[in-house]
This record gives C-alpha cells, sequence and structure tokens, in this order.
C-alpha cells in the first residue's frame, strides 16, 4: 500500500511539473506574438543591485540618451522593487521582493512596469516575473492533534486530517505526506479537488484499548523545492470504548458558489448526517473544526445544532475568491463518536467596481502648430473586476474635437492631436475622458482634461479698409495730428503688438509726414503749400512683434485743401503810359481791359473788378472781365485831359484778398485817332467801332450766362445737393465723395483725383461750383456726419448768390 501510493504522487508530481513547463512555453509564446514588449524574469528575495537586464538596449535606446530624453520608470502599484541605472541602461533589483507578499498564490507574479522617454514622448510597457524560490516550508494548522477513536473502530476505518499549506508555488508548494511508523495506522492521500489534498489516517489494525489507550504518531510534510523543506504536526491518539457507529454525511466535499456582495444571513448550504446508533450516541452537534483562509470564520457562520452555514460579513470577490470551511459532526455518545466533510465555497463575481481612468504626462499647452498625431497626454485604465465586468472601453466627449484615443497596449491610450489647430477660433479644449465597462448593467468613470492652446504668430495685423482718404488745409500747423491708423492682430502677447511705419519705397515722406509707431496717428511735419502739392499718396505699414514678425499695409491719400493765401496780381499794365481815346466817343465805347491773375485756386482764384471811385468820371469796369468802358457819350470839349482809374480787384475768398491798378486815359481829338487805335490794339482793345465790339461782348456774356445757368440747373437737378459746407476740413472713410468748396469759386486738382462739374460764369453775378473725388472711403463734415451718397453713389452739393 505505501509503495503504491508514493508511486503515484511521483507519477503525479511529473505530470504537473510537464503541465507547468507547458503553460509558461504558451505563456511566453503568447508574450512574443502579442505584446511586442519587454519581458524580464527575477528571483524573489534577489540581493540589491542584482542584474534583471539591459533594458536601454532591448529597448532601442541609445544609453548617452536616457538623461537628455529624462527616462523614468513608473511602476503600476508606486513601489520601487526595480531601478534603473541611466549611465549604463541596466536594469537592477532596487528592494527586497517577497513574491508571497506581493501575488499572494498566483501562478505567475508579474510587476508591471512603464519605461518612459520625452521629446519625443514614448512609452514602452515592460513586465518582470518574480520567480519563486522554496523560501517557506509547509505549516500544519495545529503543532499537535488529538484524536479519540473507539477501540471497536473497525479495519479501514478513515480518520480525517488537515493537510499542511505552503506559501511557496508551482513544485515548492508540491506536498508530499510521510507518516512514521507504527503497527496500527497508515496514510491515505486522494486528490479530490483543484486547491488541496484530503489526508486520512487509516486503519491497518483493530485497537486494544487494554494494549494501549493512547498513541503518539508523527505527520511530515516535504515540498518539492530544492533544497526540500519540511513541516510536522504531533498526532495523539486516545482509544475509546462503546460508541461503535459515528455520524456520516452523505458527502464528503461540498461545493457552494456565491455571489459576492450576499447579504448578510443568507444561507450557503444545509448540511445532514446521518448515525446508525440510538438516543444520546444519535444527537449530533456541528463543529467547525478550521477555516482557509482564517478570516473566514468572520465571512461565514455554522449553527452547530442545525447544521446550517450562513453568510455572516461582506463578502468581496477582490478580496477573496474561495473559502474552505472543515466541519466535523459529533455525536453525544460515550465516548462520542464523528463525522467530517468540507465545505468549498466559490464566491462569484459581480460588476460593483466601476473602472479608474489615469492621465500621466499631459503635455500642455499645446502649440496652435503642432502637427496631426502629436501625442497631448498618456492615458490607463483599470477595473478590478474580472471577466467581461473587467474589460473596459475608452471612449472621448465631446465629439468633433481635434483629438483622438489611440490605444497603445492593452488598456493603455495616447491621446493625441487629430486636426490642426487654430487659437484664434478655440483658445482651450475641455476633454471627457470615459471609461466603460462590459458588465450587466455596466459601470462607467469619467476624467476631465483641459488642453490649453499657446498662440502663434500665425496672423498679419490687418486695417479696417484697404485705404484712407484725408483732407488737410494748407498752411498747417508743423507736427499737426491729421489722422489715426490703427491695425488690429487676433494674436496675443508680443504676437499681437503693433507698430507702425512709413513705406518710403515710392518717394521719400520724412519731410512731410510722420507715423508714431506705437498708436498710429499721422502728423504733417511742416505746412502744406496747395499751390506747391495737392495730393500725398503713401503706404502705412504695420508690424507685429511675432518672430518672425508679419506686416500688413494701407495706403493712405492727403488732399491738400486750398486757403485763400494769394492776392490777385495785375499784368500786362503799364501806368506810364496813358491810354489815349480819340473823341468824341459814345456810351459803352470799350476803352480797354485789365488782366489779373491769382495764384490761389476755385473760389479763392475768382476775380472781380471794382472802380475804387465809381462816381467820378465817365468810366466803368466790368465786374468779371475787367474791361473798361465810358457810360456816357464823350465829345472833344473833352479832349486834352488825362484821367487815372483807380481800380480794385478782389478775389472771392474768406477773407477777401484785393490789390489796385492805377489805369490812365488820355482823351484826344480825332487826328490822334491812329496813334489812339494802335494803343489800344496793344493794351488789348479793339480796332472795330465800338459798337460792334460792344454788341459781341454783349452777345458773348448773355450766350455764357445763359449756357452755365442751363448747366447748373441740370447738374442740380441730377445730384440734389442737399447742404453747403463752409470752409469745412474734412477726411474719413467712404466711397464716391462730392465736396462743396465754398460760396464761390471751386478747388481744383490734378485730373487723376478729381473732375470739374461745374466753372465759374461770366458776368451774370450766379455761380454753382462741383467737385467729385473718387476715394475709397466717404467723407465727413465738420460736425461729424456722413454725407449721404445718392442714388448713384455720389454726395451731391451746390451754392448760389
Amino acid at each position: 500500500m505505501p509503495l503504491d501510493w508514493g508511486a503515484a504522487m511521483l507519477s503525479w508530481q511529473a505530470d504537473s511539473i510537464k503541465g507547468f513547463l507547458l503553460h509558461l512555453v504558451l505563456l511566453s509564446t503568447a508574450w512574443e506574438t502579442g505584446s511586442g514588449q519587454l519581458q524580464y524574469s527575477i528571483s524573489e528575495e534577489s540581493q540589491h543591485g542584482t542584474f534583471v537586464g539591459r533594458i536601454a538596449q532591448d529597448l532601442g535606446l541609445e544609453v548617452s540618451e536616457l538623461v537628455p530624453r529624462m527616462f523614468r520608470l513608473v511602476s503600476k502599484d508606486r513601489k520601487d522593487y526595480l531601478e534603473v541605472n541611466v549611465q549604463n541602461g541596466i536594469l537592477f533589483v532596487n528592494s527586497r521582493i517577497d513574491r508571497e507578499e506581493l501575488c499572494a498564490a498566483s501562478v505567475v507574479c508579474m510587476i508591471h512596469l512603464e519605461a518612459l522617454v520625452d521629446k519625443p514622448l514614448r512609452v514602452f510597457h515592460v513586465e518582470v516575473e518574480i520567480l519563486d524560490i522554496n523560501d517557506n516550508a509547509p505549516v500544519f494548522p495545529l503543532i499537535e492533534k488529538h484524536f479519540a477513536i473507539a477501540e471497536s473502530s473497525i479495519r479501514d476505518a478513515q480518520f480525517p486530517l488537515e493537510g499542511a499549506s505552503d506559501a511557496d508555488t508551482n513544485a515548492n508548494s508540491l506536498l508530499t505526506y510521510k507518516l512514521s511508523p507504527n503497527a496500527h495506522f497508515t496514510l491515505a492521500v486522494t486528490e479530490n479537488y483543484e486547491h488541496s489534498a484530503s489526508l486520512f489516517l487509516v486503519l491497518k489494525k483493530p485497537l486494544d484499548r487494554e494494549e494501549s489507550t493512547v498513541h503518539h504518531l508523527l505527520l511530515t510534510a516535504t515540498d518539492g523545492g530544492q533544497p526540500q523543506l519540511t513541516g510536522t504536526v504531533q498526532l495523539v491518539i486516545k482509544v475509546l470504548d462503546a460508541n461503535d457507529n459515528p455520524p456520516a454525511f452523505n458527502q464528503s466535499i461540498y461545493k457552494v458558489q456565491l455571489f459576492e456582495n450576499s447579504d448578510s444571513g443568507l444561507l450557503a448550504i444545509s448540511l445532514n448526517v446521518t448515525d446508525l446508533d440510538e438516543g444520546a450516541n444519535k444527537e449530533v452537534s456541528y463543529i467547525s473544526s478550521s477555516f482557509s483562509p482564517p478570516n473566514g470564520k468572520e465571512k461565514f457562520v455554522l449553527d452547530q445544532e442545525t447544521g446550517e452555514i450562513h453568510v455572516k460579513g461582506s463578502i468581496d470577490f477582490e478580496d477573496r475568491n474561495f473559502y474552505e470551511i472543515q466541519v466535523e459532526a459529533k455525536d453525544k455518545g460515550n465516548p462520542p463518536l464523528s463525522g467530517h466533510c468540507k465545505v468549498l465555497i466559490e464566491v462569484l463575481d459581480v460588476n460593483d467596481n466601476a473602472p479608474e481612468v489615469t492621465v500621466s504626462s499631459l503635455s500642455v499647452p499645446v502649440p496652435e502648430n503642432s502637427s496631426p498625431g502629436t501625442v497631448v497626454a498618456l492615458i490607463s485604465i483599470s477595473d478590478r473586476d474580472s471577466g467581461a465586468n473587467g474589460q473596459v472601453t475608452c471612449s472621448l466627449w465631446p465629439p468633433g474635437l481635434p483629438f483622438k484615443l489611440t490605444s497603445t497596449f492593452k488598456n493603455y491610450y495616447s491621446l493625441v492631436l487629430a486636426e490642426p489647430l487654430d487659437r484664434e477660433q478655440v483658445a482651450e479644449y475641455s476633454l471627457v475622458l470615459i471609461a466603460q465597462d462590459q458588465g450587466d448593467p455596466p459601470l462607467t468613470a469619467s476624467s476631465s482634461v483641459v488642453v490649453p492652446i499657446s498662440d502663434m504668430n500665425d496672423n498679419a495685423p490687418t486695417f479696417a479698409q484697404p485705404s484712407y482718404t484725408v483732407f488737410v488745409r494748407e498752411n498747417n500747423p508743423p507736427g499737426a495730428h491729421i489722422f489715426t491708423v490703427s491695425a488690429s492682430d487676433p494674436d496675443v502677447a508680443e504676437n499681437a503688438l503693433v507698430s507702425y511705419w512709413l513705406d518710403e519705397k515710392l518717394w521719400p515722406l520724412s519731410s512731410y509726414i510722420s507715423v508714431h509707431s506705437e498708436s498710429g496717428k499721422l502728423y504733417a511735419l511742416q505746412p502744406l503749400d496747395y499751390e506747391e502739392l495737392k495730393l500725398l499718396e503713401f503706404q502705412v505699414r504695420a508690424k507685429d512683434a511675432g518672430l518672425p514678425s508679419l506686416c500688413g499695409n494701407v495706403t493712405v491719400q492727403v488732399f491738400v485743401l486750398d486757403e485763400n493765401d494769394n492776392a490777385p496780381a495785375v499784368s500786362g499794365l503799364a501806368e506810364d503810359t496813358p491810354i489815349q481815346v480819340k473823341v468824341p466817343v459814345a456810351a459803352g465805347h470799350l476803352v480797354g481791359k485789365i488782366h489779373a491773375l491769382d495764384g490761389d485756386s476755385g473760389y479763392n482764384a475768382w476775380l472781380r473788378y471794382e472802380l475804387y471811385d465809381a462816381s467820378s468820371g465817365p468810366w466803368r469796369v466790368g465786374l468779371y472781365s475787367g474791361e473798361i468802358s465810358t457810360t456816357r457819350a464823350l465829345d472833344e470839349s473833352e479832349g486834352s485831359n488825362i484821367q487815372s482809374l483807380l481800380v480794385l480787384v478782389k478775389d472771392h475768398g474768406k477773407p477777401v484778398l484785393s490789390t489796385t491798378a492805377t489805369f490812365s486815359v488820355s482823351l484826344v481829338a480825332s487826328a490822334q485817332a491812329v496813334q489812339s487805335d494802335a494803343h489800344l490794339s496793344r493794351m488789348g482793345g479793339s480796332r472795330k467801332p465800338l459798337a460792334d465790339t460792344a454788341n459781341l461782348y454783349l452777345i458773348i456774356a448773355i450766350c455764357s450766362v445763359s449756357s452755365l445757368f442751363l448747366l447748373v440747373i441740370l447738374v442740380y437737378v441730377a445730384l440734389r445737393c442737399q447742404s453747403e459746407e463752409k470752409e469745412a476740413m474734412m477726411y474719413g472713410p467712404g466711397t464716391a465723395t462730392l465736396v462743396c468748396a465754398s460760396e464761390v469759386g471751386s478747388w481744383s486738382y490734378s485730373n487723376r483725383h478729381s473732375h470739374i462739374l461745374a466753372g465759374v460764369s461770366g458776368e451774370a453775378g450766379a455761380k454753382s461750383d462741383l467737385m467729385v473725388f473718387s476715394p475709397n472711403i466717404p467723407v465727413l463734415a465738420e460736425n461729424g456726419k456722413e454725407l449721404v451718397p445718392n442714388a448713384v453713389g455720389q454726395v451731391s452739393c451746390s451754392n448760389s448768390f
């Protein structure tokens, strides 16, 4: 019998070792084909500094780049069992590792590490398997076990024994048992469940209490490690008389399944025994002799009278998923007999743990010029449940954001940029990472991540419109502020700090115009003279302070407005030589003509002529023509008379500027006609008869006045002038602009920038002066109101007097 049992044990150990090696081969193959990461192995209890592996070489990293790229190890359980020497790239043991403390009774014990490097950010997953060594000897629950066996016990009667436990795994925990030599008992071992073996003390020879009342045996347990370790228990057997039939369970092993979180007081199982005796020998009480693990007595309670096992405390699958209870049923005979059974309780998982989301290595803020695929953060998820309850998927909310999740390893994700960014549209993103398991019902967890976007100088300064038109009166004071340009930049900080300067590529402007580099204010550096310069056209450029800087530009047109700063000047008149007029002459005879010029423009240059003393003499002067003629007939009695006429020449400006001219007339007799006609021709007179000349001027004047009046009426009806602006200085934005100058006269500019619609009439005394400009911005009057365009996109105004 012992030889057969020993052979069976050796065969069982060999099969177990083969299965374990096969399991390791399959696990290694699955790792190599599935994970693509690193795996090392190290024995537990290794000394500090023990070599584990050349991790830098295995990860394809140069040792010289470990420090610059901030190589570091992150352990999932946050313990520093292992460390890397960044000087040589070797992974070594940093602190004592106790496999039993770390992984309890798990077959495979792994330490999960994450190796992180920056620039660029990468993560490598490293697993280090902790190999078991035979550092734990088998341990029995008791040092000494007492039995009471009736002498009437039959041959081959079996008495259950509690086996030893070994905290090691695999071959180191494979136990063999040996009973000290004796004449009455032998040991039987039955592998009846995957968690433990059942030991029985078998009676091979009937007991004789009169021969011996107590038997002392030694039970030894030996593990399969190298070297082998042993544990012992002392068996003390007391031989009893009388009660021949012990209680008997209908099963030696009971298996029960319970869901975790079962309510306290729930019935797990009801045990039942039979006893063929009668009376007190048949009355049975139940005793829970042992619990495995020991805290099982806090989870379950056995009713000694009924044999029912109830849930007592909280059952958590994640804490412990298996319990074993040894139950003894003892009758009340004298001596009492007992029966034994084992209750195995398996705890089933329910989905009671929500996933956990952990965000690490968050690289913010993200530059707006980052390319798609840039890693923003590393995310890991976990769930303490098992099976489908522990399978977790991760998603990103809200949808439509320029980010996506990329799976890098089981339960590890990278938050990467999916689309280009624009900080001017969105400066910050709020993301929610949602993890959901596959349980029923599913549980979820979330983690919020804020991703700010940093600015890049990708926007040039821009002006509100492509060009500005500015009107400035001449003779302005030096340094006068004439306009302000302003550019905007949607960037921030120095990327939006704008400075201004003039573009002098076309022609130099430094002597005329300057711009304040910060405010954009335009200044006229010297007085402007309309007679010399009518239009300044230049570009103002705006540049931000980004690196590299970006520029924008705007065209500015400065029109110089005329002031009445030039008095009329008379030309072609010789005062020392009088005009000779032969007498007699009729009334209205043209004697001569005064011609004057004015350096101004428009009304400021429109001249009119008056006699300084209109009451003296038979003379008159044309109001606008400057022609001097007689007011009455002259006869020969007035001959040999020299008269001086003082003619006053005025313009229509405000204030009015004037000058005087002296005109001398000498009245001669008819014999001097030839000299008078010749001199009159030299001064602008005519050889024709006076009546014909006067008629000709009258016809021309009447036709001019009629034509001009008709033209003014047509222009007035077409343009519908609404207001008159006197001495207005106008500048501002707009489209096609019509400007009235003043009561008389008109502004005149180059043909490129202005069109004169109506001119000065003759002596009719009425005038309507219009000028149209075509800048890009509307004109503002002095009161700040905008002149409203008419149906054809122009603004009209007129003056008459």
